[in-house]
């Protein structure tokens, strides 16, 4: 499976070397060559510096070979740009973005978008500990 992972933060990072172990061939494009570092030495995919709402860039990381997309750069609307890019123009069949802000994935996922919201998944997470604690 060619993943595409947009942005190379701790979860882009993360996630490029556990889809990268499970087999996947993994590509991770970031603007900032510095992060790309976050993937360390034992990283066997491929790596790009560039922008990640860049067509031409996007065709050089691979996008049209691609299975899946992650877009998980440190901005919502990069995100939203980017994810929508690679979904509508390169009709990648599974495109995910992340969202900073809760309000804004409602409104993604009307989009067509596949939304994580880690603002939501922890709050949540943080709900069922206090809610189970007081059973």
């Amino acid at each position: 499976m060619n993943i595409l992972i947009v942005g190379c933060g701790r979860v882009g990072a993360e996630s490029a070397q556990i889809l990268s172990a499970a087999g996947c061939n993994v590509t991770v494009l970031d603007k900032n060559v510095v992060s790309l570092q976050r993937l360390g030495a034992d990283f066997n995919g491929a790596t790009l510096v560039g922008n990640g709402i860049d067509m031409e860039t996007l065709r050089e990381a691979g996008v049209e070979k691609a299975d899946a997309a992650v877009v998980v750069t440190n901005g919502d609307n990069t995100n939203v740009v980017a994810a929508q890019v690679i979904k509508k123009i390169f009709k990648v069949p599974r495109v995910m973005t992340r969202v900073y802000d809760p309000r804004r994935a409602y409104i993604y996922k009307q989009m067509g978008l596949d939304v994580v919201s880690g603002t939501t998944l922890f709050a949540a997470l943080i709900r069922d500990k206090i809610l189970e604690e007081q059973k």
